[in-house]
């Protein structure tokens, strides 16, 4: 094959020799896929169809050694490297122009002990491969809206999503992690080894290893009752009043996000609903389901044109956007931390509210309940104080539609970000500049950028929401 072009760290080319593939090659149990194999096509796409990057090699790893090859392999020859996990990644920092990938996607197993209730989850699984393995035990931990989503990304970005104001951020039920560091030694990180580097992974995004595997703590969760609710879009302003004092009072159990969207054509939608603009609530409710009913008096007393809310399995819940959102889709999004929804805001939201295409949508997810029950400094994630995160989302089936939906959002975006509380939730930001960053850590930053130094000092892993280590 001869030798391979490769992007170093410092943005220039190198010319890698055959025999020093072969060594990694050699090392591997899983593949070496070059840019120039057939497969390489299928095994840079991911998620986003928006990205098209094209890394120099694929490392597939099908276990821990073979990451610390990879690891040690990009650090000795001073490569880019990015780390994929579920590869849902919006800016598509999944993957590296000219790089080394390090594709953890074969590294999807998990264990459950339904004694201690936790499960340990290797880096490279989906949230659906989790809830497969806890949902028979009645388990469950927190995580996103959609299962396809990656366990790494969401983890070590925050992690907000349904049980949140019940159980906390993803990172709150983090109860170890195992990492392999830049300089390729493999360690775990947790309450009692690592501390430093357990604080920093709980927010901090990439910047501070491969982690391997997570360990999580569950909870008893099987049956829950939710499902969306929709009203007008004109009626948007009063049902956003409305929702702004109900969530934040509403007991822990349950969970509604505020949606504006286009109402997909097929179940569980009505057929007279088919394609209007509309506003929704999407709920769940967590606790006894004998409780339910008088959980969702107040949201019936608001008399929604569909009211969708029933009893299902957990897992049902999660993955119901899963077939609207297939890998592929053509994405842009833009987020903000939000703290006070104001009529201003509000008017400016619906100055935005009628989305350009059906999977286009705009989210304000609750960070209430027991996310505020964790200090700003006890986490890298530092926007306790927050009230919503939102996500605005321009999401085209076509590349020919990628300007309109992009204007949208960032036009949407600029529009709100006076009212927001000024960062936004990592795994909703695009590539967006160091002071985006910085906002979004806060006082933690400084902290951060010391640990940086002292885990990655080369910034090896830099394609990510950067923090570059302290000088």
């Amino acid at each position: 094959m001869g030798p391979l072009q490769a992007t170093t760290l410092s943005g220039h080319t190198t010319l890698l020799p055959e025999n020093v593939l072969e060594a990694l090659s050699r090392r591997m149990h899983g593949s070496l896929i070059r840019s120039d194999d057939a497969g390489y096509d299928e095994a840079r796409h991911i998620y986003n169809g928006m990205i098209d990057k094209h890394p120099a090699m694929i490392a597939r790893c099908s276990s821990v050694d073979d990451v610390v090859a990879a690891v040690t392999f990009a650090s000795e020859n001073g490569l880019l490297v990015a780390v994929k996990g579920g590869g849902h990644n919006g800016p598509g920092l999944a993957l590296c122009e000219g790089g080394l990938v390090i594709d953890l996607s074969a590294l999807n197993g998990v264990e459950v002990d339904p004694q201690r209730r936790t499960a340990t989850v290797q880096g490279g699984a989906t949230w659906g491969i989790v809830d497969r393995a806890t949902h028979p035990f009645g388990l469950a931990t927190v995580s996103g809206i959609i299962s396809t989503t990656g366990v790494g990304g969401l983890t070590l970005g925050g992690g907000h999503g349904y049980l949140a104001p019940k159980y906390g951020l993803t990172v709150d039920n983090l109860l170890e992690a195992e990492v392999v560091l830049a300089d390729g030694r493999t360690v775990r990180a947790g309450a009692s080894d690592n501390r430093d580097l357990f604080w920093a992974l709980r927010g901090g995004g990439g910047n501070f290893g491969v982690v391997t595997s997570f360990t999580f703590k569950l909870h008893p969760v099987h049956t829950i009752v939710g499902g969306p609710t929709l009203w007008p879009l004109e009626q948007a302003p009063e049902i956003m009043r409305w929702y702004r004092e109900f969530i934040e009072d509403a007991p822990k159990e349950l969970y509604g996000f505020f949606a504006f969207l286009e109402v997909p054509a097929g179940p569980p939608f009505p057929e007279e609903l088919h394609g209007r603009k509309m506003c929704g609530i999407v709920w769940c409710y967590s606790g006894p389901t004998e409780n339910a009913d008088a959980a969702f008096s107040p949201v019936r007393d608001r008399k929604p044109t569909l009211f969708g809310v029933h009893a299902m399995p957990y897992p049902t819940l999660q993955s119901a956007f899963d077939p609207l959102y297939p890998p592929g889709l053509q994405w842009y999004w833009k987020g903000d931390f939000v703290r006070e929804l104001s009529d201003e805001a509000i008017a400016a939201h619906m100055a935005h509210a009628e989305v350009p295409t059906m999977r286009s949508t705009m989210h304000l997810y609750p960070i209430n309940g027991a996310v505020h029950d964790v200090g700003a400094d006890e986490t890298a994630w530092g926007y306790r104080d927050a009230t919503w995160s939102m996500v605005i989302a321009g999401v085209a089936d076509s590349a020919t539609d990628n300007d309109r939906v992009t204007t949208w959002a960032r036009d949407y975006w600029n529009a709100l970000h006076p009212y927001s509380a000024g960062g936004a939730y990592l795994n909703f930001m695009m590539e967006e500049g160091q002071d985006r960053i910085k906002a979004t850590y806060r006082e933690n930053y400084d902290r951060l950028t010391a640990l940086k130094a002292k885990f990655d000092p080369t910034n090896l892993f830099r394609v990510n929401q950067n923090i570059p280590p302290a000088v």
